[in-house]
């Protein structure tokens, strides 16, 4: 299996995780020049950004150590545009990072904070 094809995967693996957590899930791999949401759910009232990462081993400091501040200020401006775009109605955002780890799923809510200013 390809990376492409073990990274979608990881994300059905984690909709139907987040869906079985009573969350609504909005849209998938939704993408702008500026960066990507792997997945946009709506949990009560709050507005979940996802982002999901899925590997084989620890090698290379596994799934979470993927999640650069780089990559954590490209989701954040992405949420900016998925919020100005789509209009949905919250309370609060969470940023949450999902790893699927040699077939083991974990969920870390709140797992980053952008950066001031960016939402």
């Amino acid at each position: 299996m390809n990376t492409t094809q073990t990274g979608a995967r990881g994300e059905d693996a984690a909709c139907t995780f987040l869906q079985k957590q009573g969350c609504q899930i909005l849209a998938r791999n939704w993408r702008r020049p500026c960066g990507e949401i792997d997945i946009v759910a709506l949990e009560g009232k709050t507005l979940v950004f996802a982002e999901v990462k899925t590997r084989a081993s620890n090698a290379f400091g596994g799934p979470l150590a993927a999640v650069t501040a780089g990559k954590q200020r490209k989701i954040a401006l992405a949420a900016h545009l998925f919020i100005k775009e789509n209009a949905p109605k919250f309370d609060s955002i969470r940023f949450d990072v999902i790893c699927l780890l040699g077939g083991k799923l974990t969920h870390i809510k709140n797992a980053f904070s952008p950066a001031r200013g960016t939402l």
